[in-house]
């Protein structure tokens, strides 16, 4: 062996270096629960010790088939020698190390096999290595904080992980063992809990029998599991012989990944504690939610086999299984947490998934928009203002024919001018000059009319087409502004009016088709303006 050809890392260099692999506390912790379940754990208690000092100790207990002194050994090494049992959690031997260093600068380890074995416990403290320079571990005796701590986390077996010298635990500094602190870690608790509950709801779930029963619990609270696809309301809608993957992997070797689509129930039929408990209904939400062997590692996100998070498939969620025989195929990462579809992987998923996801969009839009329509907009202000406006240029109605759904007026054409505009009668007086309907089968934003508060005395009218793109995208985003709904009103008011002033019988077509023109042009320029999600037209006391 050339010496010359030893190239060892710099310890303190590497061993800080380390510590910015992208992990957070949430994936962190994830990634020791990995190693707990690894080792055939039933119970892990997660204690978050804020000290009167402001000290921030994190001790993580399972009750697995625990290590003797030869196996911490090598658990602690960076780069630990791969697990026989192909399926473990833990990939790459680094998981431990990196996700501890990434929160403190030392971690522990305490751990025992045996009833009859003495607990071994080894320790890295990245200051000492920076001191030593060398890459050294602590072998320090076991205190009788960490024995308690073992009896209470663990039981007679399993393994202890300690994280102290928290400096990255919390995001920001606080006055130490301050009430603002105190705070913080409760709010830690709680994003900590949700993400475990997620991350691990196949294990935490004793109705799910695809894996076996895990219990996790954080300062004595059990984790409750989250099923992101809320089965029990939400539609499974990939056919059953589509639900299975043959995916090739670079040796020519084939394996088969797993998938189904959930449309979840809009929320609108679901109750808020419903939605917030259960559904969690978001842009980010939507898209892949990704399994190795039964442990999420992608929550969300379409991975580029569709574009960007919009609204009207903020319903969809897709679940992808597959097993450690394809984590070369889709590259996953050292912290779990992101994997990478191969182009033609991607490309067969976006053929796959593309009804469904037209489905879901479609029935977004169909449930906001009649959900749009159940929000009465108020057009008062338009009506008292026209109606309080007597100099308007506008056409004089001699007569009304309701039956034929025609009228004679005077108008700068000329006189006894007959026009087949649409003529109602006994309206609601708030609403006799501008008013929303559904019965506009045209697909016109607006049309003239003649309208009276009781069966004489018609005066013109516009009436609009809740069904069009204009109505639903633009006027409902501008019903929490009046003069803005008042200003829409006006201008289609003076349209309509404009129109019946200036037409007669032969000009009408003309009129029309102009009509039909600026409303087909309106819904192509709204094309790409989404939808308002229903929370936009909530008022703040029904959010």
């Amino acid at each position: 062996m050339d010496d010359n050809l030893i190239n060892e890392p710099d310890a303190k260099r590497l061993i800080f270096g380390l510590r910015d692999t992208g992990y957070n506390v949430k994936t962190a912790a994830a990634d020791v629960i990995d190693n707990s379940i690894a080792a055939n754990a039933t119970e892990i208690k997660i204690e978050i010790v804020l000290q009167a000092d402001g000290r921030k100790i994190v001790y993580f207990g399972d009750n697995g088939d625990g290590m003797d002194a030869k196996g911490v050994h090598k658990a602690m090494r960076y780069g630990a020698p791969q697990r026989d049992n192909k399926q473990s959690l833990g990939k790459f031997g680094l998981g431990l190390k990196t996700a501890s260093s990434s929160v403190c600068l030392k971690f522990t380890v305490v751990s025992r096999s045996s009833r009859d074995q003495e607990l071994v416990k080894l320790a890295w403290d990245l200051d000492h290595v920076a001191q030593k320079e060398v890459w050294e571990m602590l072998k320090e005796p076991i205190t009788a904080d960490e024995s308690d701590a073992f009896n209470n986390l663990c039981g007679p077996t399993g393994t202890l992980v300690v994280w102290e010298k928290c400096d990255r635990i919390l995001t920001k500094d606080y006055a130490a063992g301050g009430s603002k602190e105190k705070a913080a870690i409760s709010r830690l608790e709680e994003s900590l809990a949700k993400h475990i509950s997620l991350v691990f709801h196949r294990f935490l779930d004793k109705t799910d029998t695809r894996e076996r029963n895990v219990d996790i619990c954080i300062n004595q609270s059990p984790v409750i599991p989250w099923n992101p696809f809320y089965p029990k309301r939400s539609e499974q809608v990939l056919a059953d012989e589509k639900q299975k993957l043959i995916v090739e992997l670079p040796d020519g070797t084939q394996k088969i990944a797993y998938i189904r689509a959930w449309i979840l129930p809009h929320r609108n039929d679901m109750t808020k504690e419903e939605e917030r408990t259960h559904a969690r209904i978001s842009n980010r939400a939507q898209g892949f939610y990704v399994y190795r062997e039964g442990r999420l590692i992608q929550d969300g996100s379409w991975l580029e086999v569709f574009g960007s998070p919009e609204p009207h498939t903020s319903l969809l969620r897709i679940e992808f299984d597959f097993g450690h025989e394809l984590d070369d195929a889709f590259r996953i990462d050292v912290k779990k947490s992101r994997i990478l579809f191969h182009p033609d992987l991607g490309d067969g998923l976006r053929e796959l998934l593309q009804p469904v996801y037209r489905e879901a969009g479609r029935r977004a839009r169909r449930q906001n928009r009649e959900f749009a329509n159940s929000q009465d907009i108020d057009h008062t202000s338009a009506n008292k203002n026209i109606a309080e406006t007597n100099n308007a240029n506008k056409p004089q109605i001699a007569s009304v024919d309701s039956k034929a759904q025609s009228a004679i007026v005077s108008n700068n054409m000329g006189q006894k001018i007959k026009l087949k505009l649409p003529v109602q009668s006994n309206v609601s007086p708030d609403t006799i000059y501008v008013d929303a309907v559904e019965d506009i089968t045209s697909g016109e934003l607006w049309i003239p009319a003649f309208r009276s508060a009781g069966e004489s005395g018609h005066t013109p009218a516009v009436l609009l087409n809740k069904h069009h793109d204009f109505y639903q995208k633009i006027y409902q985003r501008a019903a929490a502004n009046g003069y803005a709904v008042e200003g829409m009103d006006l201008l289609l008011w003076a349209f309509a009016v404009a129109e019946q002033n200036n037409t007669n019988e032969e000009l009408e077509p003309i009129f029309e088709d102009i009509r039909n023109e600026i409303s087909n042009n309106l819904r192509k320029l709204l094309r790409n303006v989404p939808d308002p999600d229903p929370t936009e037209l909530m008022s703040e006391d029904e959010e």
